[in-house]
């Protein structure tokens, strides 16, 4: 099927050609009331032809369609026009053409969001709409919608509400620029972009676009693999609200209601939304609960407008893993199913439904607001101004404790039914279970186990558990954060062909984490030693943070401030820009626990770290039909936060280094009345890392008397580099009016490019005589956890007015097992010529129906999902990466799994079949 399905895509691409005879010329010049509209799409209904607005508003375009048609002209954040025209050959002269504004501020914010123009920016990039947003996305998490995006792979990782990561381009979301409206979301201290926390985002998108490489963002963001830019609704003009709700497998539920006030006399704009969302998740015990706002306040004056919205999505889920758990691999999985979930049982003083408990629950709420100022200074002249600031407050669960010596992952705690909830509560309260074996409390101080031995201290003969012994708790890791920053960007024309843009980019981030006791689960109180400034320290409060805090407390601040510039050119078919950005950035660590209050060392300096990106770009339009780009860059990234600050520790790392990348791309357009199609080839490289590691090394025979020596040590490596090179295709064909196929090819080789050597220390200093060097054997390895084939084809048919139905295909291969480079049982390539294991590969196949029946001026529109319709069971990803051993009885058993991998691998299996339905009344 594949390789039919590869045919069909070469034969679409290749075999389509549009006749030229008897074209009609069109043009026009499209404005608002303030001046032209630079970027509007003007095509013909129904079809692909069509083109672009340039910088004075004119458009020309050739078609070959003939008699009566229908053009259409849009632009964000203005209602579509739809004009009727005659084409008869010749030239079609439509004079001016007037777009009335839908929403204030939209186009705006894409100033600031640095939004890619099709045959004008000179980069790779896809853009999605909201009505494909909303039509896709079902009960989808939100990066799932992208799959069909060239170089883009998603997976749900351990299934939980929100707990998808996305990759471009191989790599991973530290290296891929999330941003809202412009405004980057990547967590400050460590890069990682949590989706739960962006839940509520599908439902007020206005467009989604991926900018694949260091695209056209002017900030110096980490757009290494690419960036993904959201645009949110703005205060629409007209007066209107919409309802929803939807339904789906698993006890999915979701509400929706938007209003709208319209624009006022006095030029007041008001739009407000609101979602709740509910379940019981597709794996095992991962309920969840979760609701999303959005409000937007627009004003008008004069050369003026001014915009405050703001957008947060408070929720909590259990979530899946199975990384520290006994026993639960490959092998596991084909034994209970795809669904299973070792981190739940039922719990009798549980407050959720069914008395379902788990040990891995996130709760987070990260609102974010903003202020956006847009002014006119001149005809030549704009200001756009952003302020905002994000307050996360949040964190997840997991356990703390022993009992007799075992942590809660053994097999002990497991029963039919799940985690033994309620025998863990008995045994915390005193009493016995035969499973767990004899009991060591009541409590008899910290660190006795003597259960005879007098004791007269605080909750003598009570309950009491510490991190080590006599009992579990769950307790909660808090990582919240305050938030604040502003963009300012200015446009100037220079001439009729340059344009001058310029900014600045200042952020503050401060970091809270701590732990605090979430259930003491029976017990009358937790003891807490890790506070030298608190040493005997017990806890019997639950959920709360002030005085409770408990294991670590610590501040991470970050400063940046950043400048910008950017110069671009506009002539004729051509468009060209240069940029540059520069940035210093600051960190600096608080450790209330490790250190005492009147110890200097709790506080550590700023440490700075200047960095920025040197980028320029060039598109020509040969044609109406075809245009060529070419980009290429440089971006000297500063380390992130973790890597600044060694051993959890005010220990600051005097080696770090920014990292360097180098990016060259080549593209190619063709735009025709039925087909469109982009080609991209594209080279980065990733060097200039370092990578600190423990590792325990064996010395046969070396001790004094002969004996074996074992010694614990560390390694520091430094230039590791990757490269990652690949072509992506994508194109869209509409042979009718009703049918549009469009499909997606990616092809990659993402791989290391040389061993690297590092020196081996021992910890104990007496044997520093065995330090070594130490070697990985990294050449030629490929990048793990993303896969560098991917292919999808589609299609859409109106089957009759406003009823459509579409179908679409994804395959995924060359996916490779993730492996920790800075875990020291990382050993694979420890030995020189070993590959990381390629799991199999994987199809996909999914199904949409869509109705949109108009009532006068309002809509009802229907839809119904069912992904993965062929209830396909496949491997979205590893956590390990254990090659085939024909030696190993379990692997004797089962035999290889995809091309060497072992059934012991740790692995998510991606979702089976869901389903979910929607009606959405708009008045």
């Amino acid at each position: 099927m594949r390789k039919l399905l590869l045919q069909l895509f070469f034969m679409l691409a290749m075999g389509v050609a549009v006749n030229a005879q008897d074209a009609t010329t069109i043009k026009g010049n499209v404005s608002d009331n303030d001046g032209p509209i630079i970027g509007a799409n003007v095509i013909m209904k129904g079809t692909t032809i069509g083109t672009v607005t340039d910088i004075d508003g004119n458009f020309s375009f050739q078609s070959t369609l003939s008699g009566n048609q229908i053009l259409l002209i849009s632009f964000v954040g203005y209602e579509a026009l739809e004009k009727s025209v005659n084409l008869s050959g010749g030239t079609l002269e439509l004079g001016a053409i007037s777009l009335n504004p839908f929403a204030i501020g939209l186009a705006e914010v894409e100033v600031i969001a640095a939004v890619a123009v099709d045959r004008k920016t000179p980069v790779a990039v896809t853009t999605l709409d909201s009505k494909f947003i909303e039509e896709k996305v079902g009960n989808q998490e939100f990066p799932e919608i992208l799959r069909s995006t060239p170089s883009v792979y998603v997976t749900k990782q351990g299934g939980g509400f929100g707990d998808s990561r996305i990759n471009v381009r191989g790599f991973d979301q530290r290296n891929t620029a999330v941003m809202i409206n412009g405004i980057p979301v990547n967590d400050m201290e460590n890069g990682w972009v949590y989706w739960s926390n962006w839940a509520g985002l599908s439902d007020v998108a206005s467009k989604i676009q991926v900018q694949r490489g260091l695209g056209a963002s002017k900030l110096a963001v980490a757009s290494v693999g690419g960036s993904i830019n959201i645009i949110t609704n703005a205060a629409e003009m007209k007066k209107g609200g919409a309802f929803s709700v939807g339904v789906g497998n698993d006890g999915y539920q979701k509400y929706g209601l938007v209003l709208s006030t319209g624009l006022g006399e006095k030029g007041w704009a008001f739009t407000l939304q609101g979602t709740h969302t509910r379940g019981d998740g597709y794996a095992d015990g991962t309920l969840f609960r979760g609701y999303s706002y959005f409000a937007s306040l627009s004003k008008q004056m004069n050369n003026h407008s001014i915009n405050f919205t703001v957008i947060g999505a408070p929720q909590w889920h259990f979530q899946r893993e199975y990384g520290s758990f006994d026993g639960v691999t490959i092998e596991t999985i084909k034994e209970k199913g795809i669904r299973y979930n070792p981190q739940w049982g039922t719990y009798a003083e549980s407050e959720h439904k069914d008395n379902m408990y788990s040990w891995r629950k996130n709760f987070y709420h990260k609102p974010k607001a903003f202020v956006n100022w847009y002014w006119n200074i001149s005809d030549k002249t704009e200001l756009a101004t952003s302020a905002y600031v994000s307050l996360g407050r949040g964190g997840g669960t997991g356990d703390l404790g022993r009992i007799n010596g075992s942590f809660r992952t053994s097999s002990k705690f497991q029963g039919d039914n799940g985690v033994k909830w309620d025998d863990i509560h008995s045994w915390n309260q005193g009493n016995s279970v035969a499973a767990f074996g004899d009991n060591q409390i009541p409590w008899k101080g910290p660190g006795v186990t003597d259960p005879a031995a007098a004791y007269n201290g605080p909750f003598a003969g009570q309950n009491v558990a510490e991190s080590y012994r006599n009992g579990m708790i769950l307790r909660s890791s808090m990582n919240e954060h305050n938030w604040y920053g502003v963009i300012s960007n200015l446009t100037h024309e220079l001439s009729d062909q340059f344009t001058f843009v310029g900014g600045i980019d200042a952020r503050y981030y401060q970091g809270l984490h701590y732990r605090r006791v979430e259930n003491v689960l029976g017990l009358d109180a937790y003891y807490d030693d890790d506070d030298i400034n608190n040493v005997n320290h017990y806890i019997t409060d639950e959920g709360k943070a002030d005085g409770n805090q408990i294991d670590y407390n610590n501040d991470g601040l970050v400063n940046w401030l950043g400048l910008y510039g950017q110069i671009e050119y506009s002539y004729n078919n051509l468009t060209a820009f240069i940029s540059a950005s520069g940035s210093n950035q600051g960190f600096k660590r608080i450790d209330y626990f490790t250190y005492l209050d009147s110890d200097s060392e709790q506080k550590t300096e700023w440490q700075n770290f200047l960095g920025g990106t040197v980028k320029g770009g060039v598109n020509y339009n040969l044609n109406e039909n075809h245009n060529v780009f070419v980009n290429g860059g440089y971006f000297s990234r500063q380390p992130i936060f973790d890597n600044v600050f060694l051993n959890y520790r005010n220990d600051i790392n005097e080696d770090i280094k920014n990292q360097s990348v180098y990016a060259l791309e080549l593209g190619y357009g063709y735009r025709s009345g039925i087909f469109s199609a982009n080609v991209n080839l594209y080279h980065t490289q990733w060097g200039n890392r370092q990578l600190a590691r423990g590792a325990t090394l064996s010395f046969p025979e070396a001790g004094e008397e002969g004996e074996d020596l074992r010694l614990e040590g560390n390694v520091n490596y430094e230039g590791i580099e990757q490269l990652h090179q690949g072509i992506e295709v994508d194109f869209t064909l509409k042979p009718t009016p009703k049918l549009t196929v469009n499909g997606m090819l990616s092809i990659a080789n993402w791989r290391y490019t040389s061993n690297f050597t590092g020196k081996w220390s021992p910890i104990d200093e007496q044997y520093n005589e065995f330090a070594k060097d130490l070697t990985l054997y990294m050449d030629g390895v490929k990048v793990a956890d993303a896969a560098q084939t991917t292919f999808s084809l589609g299609a859409n048919y109106q089957v009759i007015k406003d009823l459509n139905v579409s179908v679409s295909y994804y395959h995924a291969e060359n996916l490779y097992a993730d492996f920790d480079l800075e875990n020291e049982n990382e050993s694979t390539f420890f030995e020189e010529g070993n590959q990381a294991w390629k799991l199999p590969s994987y199809d996909l196949v999914d199904l949409g129906i869509y109705y949109n029946m108009k009532f006068g001026s309002n809509n009802l529109i229907a839809g119904v999902n069912i992904n993965n319709i062929f209830d396909t069971e496949y491997m979205s990803e590893s956590e390990s990466n254990i090659l085939y051993n024909p030696a190993n009885e379990k692997d004797q058993a089962f035999g290889e799994f995809g091309t060497n991998g072992s059934v012991r691998n740790i692995v998510y299996y991606g979702f089976g079949r869901t389903w979910n339905a929607s009606l959405k009344y708009k008045f």
